[in-house]
């Protein structure tokens, strides 16, 4: 993938700082939003973004509602999206891949992972 830029949902701004700073250190740009709706306007106004690290629980717009907003839209995806959040029900994440989630992280992450999946997902920095 030639987009190196990850776009990080999630209403806890410690949670955008951890992500952020783990995916920084290794050569990734990173877009953040603090809630669905401002996710979507984020990928509308952001063409290098690879992919997105999405919570469940947010205000305004859950990370559900995310990804069924930016499933029909045509600016810009399909782009993988990975859950990322304190939620494990085996329903959430069934509802989330047939909305389109690739992955699913559970909170509090290990930093190694992560980044692991991010350079599945999203490939090497450039």
């Amino acid at each position: 993938m030639s987009k190196k830029a990850v776009l990080i949902v999630d209403d806890s701004l410690t949670v955008r700082q951890q992500v952020s700073l783990t995916l920084k250190s290794a050569g990734y740009q990173i877009v953040e939003a603090c809630d669905g709706r401002e996710g979507v306007d984020a990928l509308r106004a952001h063409a290098e973004i690879a992919m997105v690290l999405c919570d469940i629980n947010m205000p305004r717009m859950n990370g559900l509602e995310f990804l069924e907003a930016i499933k029909g839209d045509a600016a810009g995806l399909p782009l993988p999206v990975i859950m990322l959040t304190t939620e494990g029900s085996p329903d959430l994440i069934t509802r989330a891949k047939r909305a389109g989630a690739k992955g699913w992280i559970v909170k509090p992450f290990q930093t190694d992972l992560l980044l692991a999946a991010v350079r599945r997902i999203a490939g090497e920095p450039g």
